[in-house]
């Protein structure tokens, strides 16, 4: 306003307004690569490609194992507690707590797990200013009952009962306010909780993973990797299988246990077909990767989901009910199974890639 009571109106130059906006962009990439996150108490593959990703964005983040695991994943630190008394692992913990907070801003914890069972590492933290976010997975949020209501064919882990799930989760949206979801199906069981959600999809680093098209042959290879058969429904795979042979369908089998990481990735690779899952509702890891590696994928997802997926979405859809039928289909069809390989793909490409979805963790560090 004018000392005359006249508005006045200031007219930038195109200059001006651009180095306006240069200082704007500098502003945020140096507030973006002053973060320094740290990622616990597990993850596997997709909490340590994460921290790849945004290091890759020049933020400091590590992914952090609080314990060896079998399929061999290299964390950037692994606390390796499994050779630690029992009763003097809670002190290796506090000690890695205490030089964490000094070292880090944002507390990104996985699986519902934090530093401590009691979580009272939470309350800790939050005296100290730092911000946290979860990032629930799978079984430490399926809610049996929420599951069962649109899901007849679903299994959780017995260790994880309703009690327990809903009592980490209070717990945890007492001192946290926003999560981190891989899907719409588990976000269905904690968006309740948290004052806000977000649904993030899986992290690929498509550049470890090349593409092996199958080709089209008499005696196609069928692979399905289970951690967990009765979570997976591998019985009724094995089912179909059997049955499929008995009526003379011509195919191999593998089933895929126990092994490394590395070893099943070149398993998979040899696969003319994929399936992953039976139950839970919901694409996982394994699907992901098998559509990165090219392969057609059979997966169960659950009908009132299937239209979240983006479109394009080129997985086989498959229950314990429909999997004799599907898979046999598919198999007498292997002009389908390379065009199948192709979008899947592509379809990792655009909506897993890890160059891209990082950016949607970045957003939410951000906001915390």
């Amino acid at each position: 306003m004018g000392k005359d009571g006249r508005t006045i109106v200031y007219y930038l130059s195109t200059t001006s307004n651009q180095l306006n906006e240069c200082m704007s962009e500098d502003h945020v990439k140096e507030r973006v690569e002053q973060l320094r996150i740290l990622h616990i108490p597990e993850g596997g593959l997709p909490m340590i490609n994460l921290c790849r990703a945004l290091r890759s964005k020049g933020i400091t983040a590590t992914a952090c194992h609080f314990y060896a695991n079998r399929y061999n994943f290299e964390s950037d630190v692994c606390l390796n507690l499994q050779e630690t008394p029992k009763h003097l692992r809670d002190d290796e913990i506090r000690k890695y707590l205490n030089k964490a907070i000094k070292e880090y801003d944002i507390f990104h914890f996985h699986f519902g797990g934090t530093f401590f069972p009691d979580k009272s590492d939470l309350e800790i933290l939050k005296r100290a200013g730092k911000k946290m976010v979860v990032h629930h997975r799978g079984s430490e949020a399926r809610l049996l009952s929420a599951a069962k209501s649109h899901n007849r064919f679903v299994r959780v882990k017995p260790e994880w009962t309703e009690e327990k799930i809903r009592k980490n989760l209070s717990h945890l949206s007492k001192y946290i306010d926003h999560a981190i979801v891989l899907d719409y199906e588990i976000e269905t069981y904690i968006k309740e909780y948290y004052e806000k959600t977000h649904v993030i999809p899986h992290i690929i680093d498509i550049s470890k993973l090349q593409p092996n098209y199958p080709k089209e042959k008499t005696k196609p290879l069928i692979v399905h990797a289970p951690t967990k058969r009765n979570l997976k429904g591998t019985e009724f795979i094995l089912e179909a299988v059997e049955q499929l042979q008995n009526d003379g369908v011509l195919f191999d089998f593998k089933l895929i246990e126990g092994l490394d990481h590395q070893k099943t990735m070149e398993l998979l690779s040899e696969a003319d077909i994929v399936i992953d899952q039976l139950r839970i509702g919901s694409a996982g890891y394994l699907s992901t990767e098998a559509m990165a590696l090219g392969k057609p994928v059979i997966c169960y997802i659950r009908e009132d989901l299937v239209d979240k997926y983006p479109a394009g979405f080129p997985v086989v859809n498959a229950n314990p009910d429909t999997i004799l039928t599907v898979l046999e289909d598919l198999i007498n069809n292997p002009n389908r199974w390379k065009d199948l390989g192709v979008k899947g793909r592509a379809y990792v490409k655009q909506h897993h890639n890890a160059a891209k979805v990082v950016n949607q963790y970045i957003d939410v560090y951000k906001n915390l």
